[in-house]
């Protein structure tokens, strides 16, 4: 399945995640692209919307390819990686210097003075429009256990068969509408694929009442 954006993604894996209603879940989204399919996942079960904010580590030149990631308090780094790319310590901590000021500036933008949801004993839907290594899935669900949640659910329109078997080892479920052995990349599954702006999270974010999401 091609879905036309990330909303339409988002109303395609909110069926897939039905069975979780009666959990009365927490929807977490990773920002950017995660929100809008969280919004349509929130939405459809009548949950609460936050976002989850974490960062991919690139490697020099490849961007798309994660060397590691950043979330919350958990740092993840693939040291093979680094070794192979011939990535000095130096550049690393210049990356994370740089994802660690990114991550400030979103929470502070994103948030706006509000605290983050109390996942205490809920059970939360982790949500992102894609998996492909899973590297920042995987710090974002390791950095959510020390919150203390009853469970973690990982939800994505499309995975990878590696992110999802990377995932599987440390979030409770991991769902999905489609995971393709030729997976190639996230956005080759979107027909619209644009970025998302800061403007538009921020509003998919304020449209949020207590314990549901707006029209």
């Amino acid at each position: 399945m091609i879905f036309y954006d990330r909303y339409d993604a988002g109303r395609h894996l909110a069926a897939q995640l039905e069975g979780y209603r009666a959990d009365r879940p927490v929807v977490l989204a990773l920002p950017r692209g995660g929100v809008p399919v969280a919004f349509e996942v929130a939405r459809a079960l009548d949950a609460p919307l936050d976002v989850l904010v974490a960062r991919k580590l690139g490697a020099p030149g490849a961007e798309e390819v994660a060397m590691g990631a950043l979330a919350g308090g958990t740092a993840l780094v693939d040291h093979a990686l680094m070794s192979m790319l011939r990535v000095s310590n130096e550049y690393l901590q210049q990356i994370v210097t740089r994802e660690i000021a990114e991550m400030a500036r979103q929470e502070r933008v994103f948030r706006r003075g509000r605290p983050p949801t109390d996942v205490t004993g809920r059970t939360v839907i982790l949500v992102d429009d894609g998996l492909a290594t899973g590297a920042t899935a995987y710090a974002a669900v390791q950095s959510l256990r020390a919150r203390n949640p009853r469970r973690v659910i990982f939800a994505a329109p499309v995975c990878s068969p590696a992110g999802t078997e990377l995932l599987r080892g440390v979030a409770d479920d991991v769902v999905y509408v489609e995971c393709p052995p030729d997976f190639r990349a996230v956005g080759f599954w979107y027909r619209d694929f644009r970025p998302v702006s800061d403007a538009e999270v921020v509003d998919r974010l304020e449209a949020v009442a207590p314990g549901r999401v707006s029209a």
